[in-house]
């Protein structure tokens, strides 16, 4: 009806009662008005401004309902509504039910509203609809605005298609390499008495033990344990790693457990460098949660993946104070008190299970009682840090209801980051997992100060795995246990999880840390939301590229989504409908379900039955490898109802958040496109990409914000909307400033964070409860099921609000099908097995009015049955067709994928556009193809609307494939591309046309495998005008004119060139507007040898050449006549030249061949190498506005530097290095006629060696303070190389950390200039603070010192004694120098097949040998300066002056260090390492010189080799284990090219020394001193000087170097010497301008030691470096002894004068008093077996004892590393014995004797004998304090104070944890060393030499019945003596009382009478 009357009359008015849910009415009116559009656009056009201008209701609402007006009488064909050919029609959709409509503002506004702006109502999109109408507030923020019309204005591209996904394989449950190293150091503060502890280790469920330490609480162990796994990494970060310390474990007896610590593997590899480093895990007891702390364990833990290098602190003298609350192992942000909670995860009930027994016995019980239910017997176990707990099991139940929770009793924090639930099916034979789901606790919580407790639910969780069919043996088994991408739907779970914090004080707690599981109450149905009925549409636009291998039967698609149109056991109605059944059983329910569907839906759905998978369809075959199906006009399509609970939210949560991540991914991918192809102005893109996303986010906080109170929510949902929120605000703040400081030089580190926010973006859109199960669609041939593609529910989920919408609602998508599981694993994972153009809605049955709004326009819908008008349609047609041609442009492609074994392919590209497939030619032999062929697919036919095509054209499939001559082609990789459009009406000219190649990443699963150049173009086919004119007639009055286009004329299309070549016969090259501008180039290569070739097919190679390709031109070397003599070329320089692109990222690959020429004319490729990028090697001539000379690009020491203008030199060392060297002299280096580089650098202070009168008064002042300083002068004598290396590793660990406060003063002046940019600072305030930062920054360059302040410059440090030093590199010295190619370059050659990313280590196996040389490219002609310089030899071009490439003999002086953290080899755990050094064929083995059982074994140890380069040029040092039987095994081994360092201008021949000196320990090593290196290298690089003058100065090419002039020889004489000032000069060569270079100083190198076997992962590391002596040069000294230090003799003598206030122990059996037999025990540690007693004090009544007894224990002691070195067997067995390292401590035990039971332990202390508390003058002053406040105390070293003597504490523990006193003791230590021994020995005990007298004991301690009154009286005596006392003196006071009394009177009458 008002249809009818709107098109009569094209305009009315409506007004209508509309209800809402409450029933409440509200009046509304509606105007609908219709104008015609004529195509051309002349007709009456809508402006914005008349819809806007509605009459003003006074409730504020209004609803417009234009649906599909425009399309009265077409059946939804013609345009779409709402976007006419100009687009200026604003689109209105209709929400839900109408209260409020969405407006969308159109695509062009046009200028007539612009002036309405002030009053015109904005409304706001509310998909709310059961709240009540809100009224409308006045003006809105234009934020409320959808976005997408301010969008749609700046993009011109519609948004009909989504983006495809490039990557194709899982790469999830794929099983990787990982290994665990763990080394247990030392225990403390262990809670218990005198135990032997034995810590336990555990990773998953391996189990290593460690040695068991006797009668200590504070075991040292130092041992290093490793468990390799291969696992799939979800299952790895899954482990749990246990560290336990058990007490007095032996073989007959498991000891008991004293406290154990968990952690998962995850936590240890997301912490930096995936490490912890000497951490101490703190203990707790899982049977008594009420205990606090059981001790501490330091240990080290390191997880390393594939690829992982893991940067190890030195490990040199580990004397940090042992801090143990400040190193705490537990990751940033968790407290030290962790408290105990309960995790109680509830289980309700589940659904959907699949129905299958996978029991045999199932099937036998079929066979005989023919009884056909499927048995499923569920039940739920959950996991948890390691421990396990489940449910009942349900009998036969596919709707099991548990009610039960299972609580797990952890520390919280947890360091275990997963729950996992898995439903399992019970069974007699074996228990199968249905699904499984994992809950990260991570999600569920937040640790901010506002943050939440972990919580979920109740929700349900949709579990996926493999398909449902019913199996015996099912193949993707490993799905349901959670490993990989589930295929298909398996059950939802509902379940909650809570948690709550202990208050373990309170007495009713449970003590143990048991699984429980209890029942609970059942929840209502409604708790986890409203059932509301959901509908799901699809259509299949396309299906092509499907694999040829399924076979040719029909094919057809399914989709599912949960159980829902499954046809194997799929439901129909769900519970809220119809009486809680939740599946039809089968068929007759199913129907009866639908007959009494509820009044509510009306007739519209009455037959509304699922239609969810196409029509079976024979496949057409497109190409030898693929099919497509014939879906042209017809798209069949398919829909699906089902119920859920209604949580849109969540998801339109997520989806909010992952627009925002996906438009900032695509942000950062262009800025980082941006700095790699150099472009311009990269910060202002990321400047853009940042605005982008604070818009976003604050957008997002204003949409979110409306649900902040929304009821039916979870706990979770309403405190993750906060925290969202919250983060989302933050994050928009900080990009808004981080925005303000993008600066071209921060462009990357602010890259870096941007990439950050892109992480905690996708961190927070993944949302833990789910809701909606994901749509699964799957092929089907034959009945089987073949290939899948998984769409997550949420990117298809619609929303009237736009950003709210998934990413892929009502698009076309392109998406590719894979194979499930683990057949989709490596190359079958790669082909596709079909590409599918399909479109998809989701969304509330109620609002599927629009599910048809994002086809492309122009169809028909068909539907099943002839009668209702709701139904959606089975099938749409097309009647818009599109004719266009494709040219594709494919010009090449580089860096391919090997494919063959010779290391090269025979590649060809494969170009596949909507149904057409056509081929490129093939090239042989090659890895970077130059095709330069059009291919032209003409008809390409396209269904819709014209300009709909314009904007979103399909995908351009392009696959790579190697030819092979026999079989099929194989697969290299595949890249996507989207065509440029021409439409008829377009001109083909610029911008546009001719498109211009673009680089196309090409994938190979998910690994890079090359790159296609390429340019794609399609192009409409105009139509004859006769054509046109029928059409017009044909037009209705009304309807929107539909022509039919037909095949037209071609001749408008621009011209295609002819075949132009005629060698390759009909092939089209891309044309002369789209390929490439060329010039001209010169290529110059330096040939200068091959090394290491393998042998080819068994054969040596003997006469290789190289031959060099680039652009179809090249060039041959010369022939190498014989390989094995001299593998070096003769010639040395070539050049070629050839034309290349201007665009030098356009440049094609370099490659480089070796052939090996045989007898009669064969040649055989050896192996090739492609140079992919040229750019590197353009030489571009010295700039002359480039000041710093340090980086203009001359030629540098005569050696070629290629740089760029005025960037700093490649190959320049890292700058880090620089700040090491600290050369004697003060240097003033004066800048003459050059202009300053910076302010700071120009004078460099270093430390000079200060003047004896300076020494000398510092002497004297430190005399005055009274001698506080302790430190003696280091004696020149007792210093040895040690003393250097340990001097230098401190410098080091100051470095780094002085580096760290240098970074962040550089961010603080940055916030600084940032502060100043926002006008907070005042100029000149700024200059000020800034210069006191110079000031501060000069400080730190010169604080080179040793003297200086720590970093924070509060701390003053002891002054430390003045040692020359070394540099210790913490990597190998190549990656500090560039790998030393500053002008000799090293390529790989390959050879056979590349391994695919699994195997992506296994490159290196297919090295086949080496080429050295170079190349230098520049454009012809080149400006005549360089060719006119002096000594220009034109026969070497660029490569002037380099060294003869003839052999030479060089010795070689490997000096080995020691290695660290090797990988153990035999099954103890340890190794016996050796070292192995080979060099061409000479091989030095030091196999006797193994050392037993460490793996931190120091080896001390110099080995000379001669050697001749070029022929023995790759030095191998490996360290091997030495084993009794059988062969010794290779640890791990690291290999040094020695030639590029011996040729190298870093001159890394022989380190250069800071110091010179003729004698001692520093002694010059280089045969060449200082001066005469000098010479040289000026000579070499034709550099003026040196000109040495008076006054210690030295001139070199204009700069002034100053340094002493005297040197001391052996017998102190001083005399003159220019050496000190040629060593300053070379120390800082980098500051001399053209030639200047760091050049090598003398150091250490650390590098790491790889083993073939384990690809990629490090087996430990070795310190050592490499001296090289040419021979025909004087011989160099001796090698320096580096020979590890020998243990000095100590023998420590321990008196025990007396002890005192010892705890009584015993009751005496007649008195009942308390006494004690006091003896004292004393050992050092870790040599326990030699402890020594003193005799016993019998019966002691005071805690007294006197004993005057001697210990004395031998030792020997490191004094550089304070240990003291053991070596003894571990075991009968052993075979030798093993050396361990052990600070030295010397433990004292006070203990009760008893007769015949053990003796009772009373006390102990341990004293650290380098650092221990001063003993207390008397027994009173000795107390506990000396213990707890052991820090603050002043400390001495038994080592310098030699003899001490003092009252010292003895501690133990009570049942608190409580320390208490136990008793005090007397002692003397006095140090000797084994000489002083030797000339004064002394006795044990009390015995000669020099006898100790006999203590004097009270008698007593006889027995007591020897004489009895003797003892009485002393026990009466002894105990009630001060009674007694006072007693007497009572009866003395009472007698003196009594006489006084008595005598009194008669005084008195004498006194008075005066007698």
């Amino acid at each position: 009806m008002v249809l009818q009357k709107v098109a009569e009359e094209g305009h009315l008015e409506l007004t209508d009662t509309l209800i809402d849910d409450n029933n409440m009415s509200i009046k509304t009116s509606v105007t609908i008005d219709i104008r015609y559009q004529p195509m051309d656009g002349t007709g009456g056009m809508w402006s914005d401004g008349e819809f806007l201008d509605v009459p003003d209701d006074r409730d504020g609402l209004f609803a417009f309902e234009t649906d599909s007006l425009l399309s009265g009488q077409s059946h939804g064909s013609g345009t779409s509504p709402g976007r006419s050919l100009q687009g200026s029609i604003p689109t209105f959709r209709k929400a839900g039910r109408g209260v409020f409509s969405a407006m969308k503002l159109g695509k062009a506004k046009s200028s007539k509203d612009d002036h309405k702006r002030g009053d015109e109502p904005a409304i706001l999109e509310m998909e709310d609809l059961d709240k009540k109408a809100m009224r409308l507030a006045g003006m809105l923020e234009p934020d409320t605005i959808s976005l997408a019309s301010v969008t749609a204005v700046t993009t011109n591209v519609s948004n009909k298609r989504s983006k495809p996904d490039i990557k194709m394989e899982p790469s999830s449950g794929r099983p990787v390499d990982y290994q665990i190293s763990i080394t247990v150091i030392e225990a403390r503060q262990l809670i218990g008495l005198n135990m032997d502890p034995v810590v336990c280790v555990e990773v998953g469920d391996d189990k290593k033990y460690t040695s068991m330490k006797e009668s200590t609480n504070c075991p040292y162990y130092n041992e290093y344990f490793v468990f390799d796994f291969h696992v799939p990494p979800d299952v790895m970060f899954d482990k749990i790693i246990k560290l336990s310390v058990i007490h007095s474990k032996n073989l007959l007896r498991s000891g008991t457990l004293v406290g154990t610590f968990k952690m998962d593997v995850g936590t240890v590899y997301s912490q930096p460098e995936h490490q912890f480093y000497h951490k101490w895990a703190i203990l707790s007891d899982p049977d008594d949660i009420t205990a606090g702390c059981k001790g501490y364990v330091k240990c080290d833990i390191a997880v390393v993946g594939k690829g992982d290098n893991i940067k190890t602190p030195h490990k040199a003298n580990e004397t940090d104070e042992d801090d143990i609350e400040g190193n705490l192992l537990l990751p940033e942000g968790i407290p030290a008190e962790r408290q105990w909670a309960r995790f109680y995860v509830k289980i309700h009930r589940a659904e959907g299970l699949p129905k299958m027994n996978t029991s045999i016995m199932a099937n036998v019980k079929k066979a005989f009682i023919g009884e056909n239910r499927d048995l499923v017997d569920p039940y739920v176990q959950v996991q948890f840090s390691g421990q396990k707990g489940k449910t009942s099991v349900q009998k036969s139940s596919y709707e099991p209801i548990w009610n039960e929770q299972v609580i797990f009793t952890e520390l919280f924090p947890p360091l275990c980051k997963r729950i996992k639930v898995q439903i399992r099916d019970s069974d007699k034979v074996n228990d199968v997992a249905i699904g499984t789901h994992f809950i990260d606790l991570r999600k569920i919580s937040n640790d901010g100060d506002k943050g939440f407790l972990p919580t979920l639910g109740p929700a349900w969780v949709n579990m996926y795995g493999s398909t449902r069919q019913y199996t015996l043996m099912d193949e993707h088994q490993d799905l349901n246990d959670g490993l990989g991408e589930g295929v298909s739907f398996r059950a939802r779970l509902l379940i909650s999880v809570a948690v709550e914090i202990l208050d373990t004080t309170s007495p009713e707690i449970i003590c143990s840390t048991d699984v429980q599981v209890e029942p609970v109450s059942n929840i209502s149905e409604s708790a986890t939301g409203k059932m509301e009925e959901f509908f799901l549409f699809g259509s299949f636009l396309e299906a092509t590229m499907i694999d040829r291998k399924i076979g040719d039967k029909p094919i057809s698609f399914e989709i599912t989504i949960g159980n829902y149109g499954n046809h194997i056991d799929g439901v129909s109605k769900s519970s809220s409908v119809k009486k809680k059944k939740k599946e039809g059983e089968n068929q007759e329910e199913e129907n009866e379900l639908i007959q009494n569907s509820s009044e509510d839906e009306a007739d519209e759905d009455a037959d509304l039955t699922s239609v969810s998978s196409t029509p079976p369809m024979k496949p057409f075959i497109t190409d030898r490898n693929y099919f497509h199906l014939p879906y042209f006009e017809k798209k069949p399509c398919v829909y699906i109802k089902s119920w859920w609970q209604d949580q849109r939210r969540r998801l339109y949560n997520s989806n909010m958040m992952d627009k925002i991540a996906d438009k900032l991914e695509e942000g950062l991918n262009d800025v980082q496109e941006v700095i790699k192809t150099e472009k311009a102005f990269p910060e202002r893109r990321l400047r853009g990409v940042l605005e982008e996303l604070s818009i976003g986010c604050s957008r997002y906080v204003t949409l979110a914000n409306k649900d902040v109170n929304l009821a039916g929510r979870t706990k979770l949902d309403r405190e993750r909307l906060k925290s969202c929120m919250r983060e989302m605000d933050s994050m928009g703040q900080q990009a808004k400033q981080i925005r303000t400081q993008v600066k071209k030089n921060t462009v990357k580190e602010k890259l870096k964070l941007a990439q950050n926010f892109l992480q905690r973006l996708r961190f927070l859109a993944d949302e833990p409860q789910h809701s909606i199960p994901d749509v699964f669609i799957w092929m089907m041939s034959n009945n089987k099921r073949i290939a899948y593609a998984r769409i997550p529910s949420k990117d298809i989920l619609y929303s009237v609000v736009d950003e709210e919408t998934g990413k892929d609602c009502g698009k076309v998508k392109a998406v590719f099908l894979k194979l499930p599981g683990k057949k989709g694993f490596g190359p079958a994972g790669w082909t596709v097995q079909a590409k599918l153009e399909l479109y998809l809605w989701l969304g509330l049955n109620k609002s599927r009015k629009n599910f048809l709004h994002g086809l492309p326009n122009g169809f028909e819908e068909i539907r099943a049955t002839k009668m209702g008008h709701g139904l959606p349609p089975v099938t749409l047609v097309y009647d818009m067709k599109q004719v266009f041609q494709l040219r594709a442009h494919m010009y090449q492609a580089r860096s391919l994928f090997a494919a063959d074994s010779s290391g090269l392919s025979d590649p060809f590209a494969r170009v596949f556009f909507s149904s057409q497939s056509q081929v490129t030619e093939v090239l042989n032999e090659t890895l970077c193809p130059t095709w330069d062929q059009l291919l032209v697919f003409d008809d390409v036919e396209l269904f819709g609307e014209a300009t709909e095509l314009r904007d979103d054209p399909p995908i351009i499939v392009v696959e790579f494939y190697d030819q092979d001559t026999v079989g099929k082609a194989e697969f290299i990789g595949r890249t996507f591309a989207k065509p440029t459009i021409k439409m008829r009406d377009e001109p083909y000219g610029p911008p546009r046309f001719p498109p211009q190649l673009e680089y196309y990443q090409i994938y190979r699963g998910n690994s890079i495998a090359g790159e296609l150049l390429a340019a794609f173009e399609l192009l409409q086919i105009p139509f004859d005008a006769e054509e046109i004119r029928r059409a017009l007639i044909a037009v209705h009055d009304f309807a929107v004119p539909q022509i039919k286009v037909g095949q037209g004329g071609r001749a408008d299309l621009p011209p295609l060139e002819g075949p132009t070549d005629s060698e390759r016969g009909p092939i089209l090259p891309v044309p002369l507007g789209i390929r490439p501008v060329l010039s001209r180039y010169r290529i110059e290569v330096l040939f200068w040898g091959l090394r290491d070739l393998k042998r080819i097919n068994l054969a040596q190679v003997d006469r290789p050449r190289v031959d060099i390709e680039c652009a179809g031109r090249g060039v041959q070397s010369a022939l190498i006549q014989n390989y094995k003599k001299n593998p070096n070329f003769s010639t040395l320089v070539k050049w070629f030249e050839v034309d290349l692109p201007e665009n030098e990222l356009l440049h094609p690959p370099l490659n480089i061949r070796v052939v090996d020429c045989r007898a009669f004319g064969r040649y055989i490729l050896v192996g090739s190498h492609a140079v992919s990028t040229l750019r590197h090697y353009i030489y571009s001539p010295p700039d002359k506005s480039c000041n710093n000379w340090a980086t203009a690009a001359k030629l540098m020491n005569g050696y070629m530097v290629l740089t760029n203008g005025c960037s700093q030199a490649r190959s320049s060392p890292s700058l880090s290095s620089r700040t090491f060297s600290r050369p004697a002299g003060d240097v003033s280096v004066s800048l003459e006629a050059e202009p300053p580089i910076r302010k700071m650098d120009t004078v460099v202070k270093l430390d000079a060696n200060e003047d004896e009168s300076d020494k000398e008064k510092k002497k004297k002042k430190k005399k005055k303070k009274g001698g506080a300083e302790e430190e003696e002068e280091t004696d020149e004598r007792v210093l040895d190389w040690w003393s250097k290396y340990f001097a230098s590793i401190e410098t080091l660990k100051e470095n780094l950390r002085s580096q760290e406060a240098a970074q962040a003063e550089a961010e603080e002046r940055e916030d600084l200039e940032i502060a100043a940019e926002a006008a907070d600072i005042r100029p000149d305030d700024l200059h000020l603070k800034g210069s006191k930062m110079k000031e501060r920054f000069k400080e730190k360059k010169s604080s080179k010192q040793k003297r200086s302040q720590a970093a924070d410059g509060s701390e003053k440090r002891p002054p430390k004694a003045r040692v020359d030093e070394l540099v210790v590199y913490n990597r190998e010295l190549e990656s500090e120098y560039g790998n030393f190619e500053d002008w000799l370059h090293t390529f790989n050659l390959y050879r056979g097949k590349a391994g695919d990313d699994d195997e992506h280590a296994l490159d290196d196996d297919r090295i086949v040998g080496r080429f050295k040389g170079s190349l230098c490219m520049y454009k012809v002609p080149l400006s005549q300066e360089i060719t006119r310089e002096a000594g220009y030899d034109p026969n070497m071009g660029m490569f002037q002056s380099i060294p003869h490439n003839d052999p030479i003999h060089v010795l070689v002086r490997v000096y080995v260090v020691r290695a660290t953290d090797l990988h153990p080899a035999d099954i103890n755990g340890k190794a016996d390492p050796y070292v192995v050094i080979k060099l061409g064929k000479s091989e030095v083995k030091d196999k006797e010189n193994y050392i037993s059982k460490q793996l931190n074994p120091v080896f001390g140890k110099s080995f000379d080799i001669e050697a001749t380069f070029p022929m023995e040029s790759m030095l191998t040092v490996s360290v091997y284990d030495w084993d009794l039987v059988g062969t010794d095994d290779l640890i791990g081994e690291t290999k040094i090219d020695l030639e590029n360092r011996f040729y190298s201008k870093f001159r890394a021949t022989c380190g250069i020394a800071s110091n010179y000196s003729m004698h001692g320990y520093n002694i010059w090593r280089d045969p060449m001193k200082p001066s005469q290196i000098l010479a040289k290298l000026c000579k070499e690089g034709k550099i003026d000087g040196p000109h040495y003058g008076p006054g210690g100065k030295v001139k070199v090419a204009n700069r002034i170097f100053t340094g002493a002039t005297e040197i001391e020889d052996e017998n102190g004489l001083k005399k003159q010497t220019e050496e000190h000032l040629a060593l300053s000069v070379l120390n800082h060569w980098e500051e001399i301008p053209r030639v200047g270079c760091k050049l090598v100083p003398e150091h250490v190198e650390t590098r790491p030691l790889l083993n073939p076997d384990k690809p990629g992962i490090e087996q430990g590391r070795l310190e050592m470096w490499v001296d090289m002596f040419p021979m025909d040069m004087p011989a160099p000294g001796p090698a320096i002894d580096i020979s590890p230090r020998k243990p000095k003799r100590y023998e420590l003598r321990v008196i025990i004068w007396n002890t005192d206030e010892v705890i009584l122990e015993d009751d005496d059996y007649f008195t009942g008093e308390k006494s004690s037999d006091i003896f004292v025990r004393g050992w050092l540690k870790g040599q326990q077996e030699d402890k020594q007693d003193t005799d016993v004090h019998y019966h002691s009544l005071t805690g007294e004892g006197n004993f005057n007894w001697r210990f004395v224990f031998p030792f020997d002691y490191l004094v550089a590393e304070e240990k003291i070195i053991i070596s003894k067997k571990e075991s009968m067995f052993s075979w030798d014995e093993t050396e361990y390292k052990i600070p030295p401590r010397l433990t004292m035990q006070v203990w009760d004797a008893d007769h015949f039971s053990a003796d009772d332990f009373l006390g102990a202390i341990e004293l650290d004998l380098n650092r221990f508390p001063r003993g207390a003058k008397t027994a009173k002053q000795c107390n506990l304090d000396m213990i707890r406040n052991e820090q603050e105390l002043p400390t001495i070293s038994i080592f310098k104070q030699k003899r001490v003597k003092g009252w010292w504490p003895f501690v133990a523990r009570d049942e608190n944890d409580e320390m208490e006193l136990t008793g005090k003791v007397e002692a003397e230590l006095h140090l000797v060393t084994a000489e002083e021994a030797e000339k004064s020995p002394v006795g044990l005990g009390r015995n000669e030499p020099d006898p100790l007298e006999k203590p004097n004991r009270p008698d007593t301690s006889l027995m007591w019945f020897l004489g009895p009154l003797k003892s009485l009286r002393y026990f009466i005596w002894h105990n009630y003596r001060w009674l007694i006392l006072k007693a007497l003196g009572l009866i003395l006071l009472l007698l003196m009382l009594g006489l006084f009394l008595y005598s009194i009177p008669g005084y008195l009458v004498k006194k008075i009478l005066g007698a």
